[in-house]
Parts: structure tokens; sequence; C-alpha cells
């Protein structure tokens, strides 16, 4: 199969590299994405067949963006950030450089994932038959660098995970999680209140 670029036919105020795949077909009757008004869409990024996003994506290089994932307005897929596909992602969504988003993934509005933050999906890779299951990452919800999140965590709305962490289990709404497993603590002070819009 070809890939196709994306009908150039938009505003002016697009920018669409002609070096980015916008419409990766990965199956004979898959559909072109649909994509709002004024995206930036950088040099390397592909983003598949079957995906639709609200006004103002801005990607950094070679983003990848798999089919059947749904994305809010106002969202920031960063350089060589992947989203694997039959996702859902809220808007004001910030991801970082490097982070990795399974499919079977729900992430809710005003969500930050740090610089190769990575959520997983299969409880045992390669060892048994599992249905996959990503992390739910409520509204709110700051994710550090280099954490982890695992299979079927849920991470409340307005928490924060440290840096490093590793999450194994659902983290409450308004918590701190922090360490390898990670533990919960009182959010402090300076963390509460949601995201920045």
């Amino acid at each position: 199969m070809s890939e196709r670029k994306v009908d150039r036919e938009r505003k002016a105020d697009t920018a669409i590299s002609d070096r980015a795949t916008v419409g990766h077909p990965y199956e004979a009757e898959s559909r072109k994405p649909v994509i709002g008004t004024n995206p930036t869409i950088r040099p390397g990024t592909i983003i598949y067949d079957d995906v639709v996003i609200g006004d103002r994506l801005n990607t950094g290089h070679f983003a990848v963006i798999r089919e059947r994932t749904e994305i809010g307005d106002d969202a920031l897929v960063g350089t060589n950030v992947t989203i694997d596909g039959t996702s859902t992602i809220g808007s004001n969504a910030s991801f970082q450089t490097g982070a990795y988003v399974p499919a079977e993934t729900t992430i809710g509005d005003h969500v930050f994932l740090g610089p190769n933050a990575v959520l997983t999906n299969d409880p045992y890779p390669l060892r048994r038959d599992a249905d996959l299951e990503g992390p739910s990452l409520e509204d709110h919800v700051s994710i550090g660098a280099n954490a982890t999140i695992l299979p079927g965590v849920t991470v409340g709305s307005g928490s924060f995970v440290a840096a490093g962490a590793v999450v194994t289990r659902d983290v409450p709404q308004q918590t701190l999680a922090i360490g390898a497993p990670a533990s919960h603590e009182p959010l402090p002070a300076s963390l509460c209140g949601g995201n920045a819009e």
C-alpha cells in the first residue's frame, strides 16, 4: 500500500510538513484521519488512518499516532512520542519527548506526560495470553519523567506521579505517587489545583 499525504486545502495558518505522513493506511478499508483546524505537524510524524484529532494539534518530530485513536483539542504530541492506537485522549494533553502510550489507554483532559514516561498494557509480555488493558489517567494528572504506569492502573484526578516512579496500583484522586514501587502520600499544597489551562 502506498502512503497518502493529507489534503492540503486548509487555512493558511495550517503547518503540515511535506515530510510528515498524514494518512498512513494500515488495512484496505481504512479511512484518512480527521484533523481539526490549525495543526502544526512536524517532519517525520506519522498519523495513521482512522484517527480523529481536534483543533490545534502540535507535534514534535517523529511522533507516531496509530489507528483508532481519538484526541481532543490543543494537544501537544512531542518528539518521538508513540501513541499505539485504540486510545482516547482528552483536550489540552501535553506529551513530552519519548513518552509512550499503549493501545487500550484512556487519558482525560489537561494531562501531562513527562519525557520518557511509559504507560503499559500487557501484564504478562510474551509469557501468558491476557487481554490488553492500558492505564486510565483522569483529568489534571501529571506523570513525571521516566515514570512507568502498569496495565489497568487508574491514576485519579489531580494526582501527581513523581519522576521515576513505578505505579503498580491505583492512585486515589489528589495524591502523590512516589518511588518504586510507588507509595501514596498526601499531595503537597504546592501541587494542588490541577494542571495549568
